[in-house]
């Protein structure tokens, strides 16, 4: 199936490397005396940061990190030329790759156009309408089980209790078991994965972080490894086994290691952004209670109309679910910057951008900006209403991406938290506790800093 991909037909062979000097014709940052301190002083604060740079160099500007020099472009337009990607300038495997190249290699984000376009046809497979079914009934059983201890109990912090739940779901849809005795071993795996993307030390030096995410991968490769035998040839509804039988255009089955990379992927992308997607929506229901009787009165309204269950046909119905998680994402995206590479060179907005700059578009500060988002900071979940949303750019939204990069589990997403909001807001409500920070950590994924101390106390 690799062989079939023909990415070198549009990636140059002699790409170079931009330097200060390639750049020095765009605003921006000056070379910095200590390189690592400066990638440390952004990601303790990177919104402040990047607002500080938009403020000072505007939407286009040249920025050094540890990676080296690059350009970061702001923007629904930027989003649209960057993603759209409709003159494939960009590549999203040579952006990703000194980010998740030791952690997630070969995955569906490292991949571009023909491989690209091969391995998402294949993987599609798995988000059709009838396993997404078989999905949301596991999902509906799988969160009612999760949250039953949650109401009435002592506060808690939110964000581990339901990192455990989200892993328990992912399990369960994308590999027909529950996790076992294995799940604090992979819940450790993924998080020291995570946590390795964004490490300053590039490296898998003994005693850094970005070993522990190198062996959190071998140990997470050895369990799919170990697992695949015995999904082969056998009809299944869990995502794992859809992958294990797919074939690709030619009807070859996926290799074991292809199998591998994009479970290893796609479990981070379900298990870590969802953690934080529903975060942050909780996180502003519990400072917006009023959004949380809204999405009851809907909710008791749809199971009025289907007798007390979520069905796949009435997740539409979920609207006011919806329009509070798209807000949410707005303000806190679960992927706030997204990195590519240019393969030759273009011009946007007047300004020339050499082959092989490293290029970001941001959401984070996209969904920010005040003239596509009045009152940029103010949660208001009514911009997403038809009537408010329209004549918005395409692409001023973007917390999953878009193009043919868009994310692959969207609608899966989309699922599971109005799953996961059915059943905890019916009879429950969210009081956030006196302690909390109301903070959040916006990198590599966001999370509460305080973990998001609370109660779900029962209506």
């Amino acid at each position: 199936m690799n062989a079939a991909a023909r990415v070198s037909a549009f990636v140059p062979d002699d790409l170079p490397e931009p330097t200060f000097a390639d750049l020095a014709h765009l605003p921006g940052m000056q070379p910095a005396r200590i390189r690592m301190l400066r990638t440390i002083k952004f990601l303790q604060d990177p919104l402040g940061r990047s607002k500080a740079m938009v403020d000072d160099y505007g939407r286009v500007f040249r920025r050094q990190d540890f990676g080296g020099w690059g350009v970061s472009l702001i923007g629904p337009e930027a989003n649209e030329l960057v993603l759209f990607n409709k003159d494939k300038i960009f590549s999203s495997a040579l952006g990703w790759n000194p980010v998740l190249e030791n952690l997630f290699p070969h995955g569906l984000m490292l991949m571009d156009f023909d491989e690209h376009r091969i391995h998402r046809k294949a993987l599609s497979v798995a988000f059709k309408t009838e396993p997404m079914r078989h999905y949301l009934g596991e999902l509906n059983s799988g969160i009612v089980r999760g949250i039953g201890s949650w109401s009435g109990a002592p506060e808690f912090r939110f964000y581990p209790a339901i990192k455990a739940l989200t892993l328990d779901l992912a399990a369960a849809s994308f590999l027909g078991v529950p996790w076992g005795p294995d799940a604090q071993k992979i819940n450790k795996a993924f998080v020291d994965m995570v946590l390795a993307s964004v490490a300053v030390v590039r490296k898998p030096l003994p005693l850094t972080q970005m070993r522990r995410g190198v062996k959190g991968r071998e140990y997470m490769s050895a369990f799919f490894g170990r697992e695949i035998p015995k999904r082969r040839g056998v009809t299944g509804d869990d995502i794992f086994t859809q992958i294990c039988n797919t074939t690709d255009d030619e009807g070859v089955l996926l290799t074991d290691q292809a199998i591998i990379d994009h479970m290893n992927f796609l479990m981070m992308a379900a298990h870590d952004t969802t953690t934080s997607s529903i975060s942050s929506t909780v996180h502003f229901l519990g400072t917006h209670p009023e959004w949380q009787d809204a999405i009851r009165a809907e909710i008791h309204a749809v199971k009025a109309r289907t007798g007390g269950e979520l069905t796949y046909e009435s997740l539409g119905d979920l609207e006011t679910i919806e329009l509070v998680f798209k807000e949410s994402l707005r303000l806190i995206p679960p992927v706030p910057s997204m990195p590519r590479r240019a393969l030759k060179d273009f011009v946007f907005m007047n300004h020339r951008i050499p082959a092989g700059s490293h290029v970001g578009v941001n959401p984070m500060m996209t969904h920010r900006l005040p003239d596509v988002w009045p009152d940029p900071e103010r949660f208001d979940p009514l911009r997403f209403t038809a009537e408010n949303s329209r004549g918005r750019h395409k692409y001023a939204w973007v917390p999953f991406g878009g193009g043919g990069h868009m994310c692959l589990g969207l609608h899966f997403a989309y699922m599971q938290v109005k799953s996961f909001f059915f059943h905890l807001l019916a009879d429950n409500c969210i009081v956030l506790s006196d302690s909390y920070s109301g903070e959040f950590s916006m990198f590599p994924i966001p999370k509460p800093k305080d973990g998001l101390p609370l109660r779900i106390e029962r209506i």
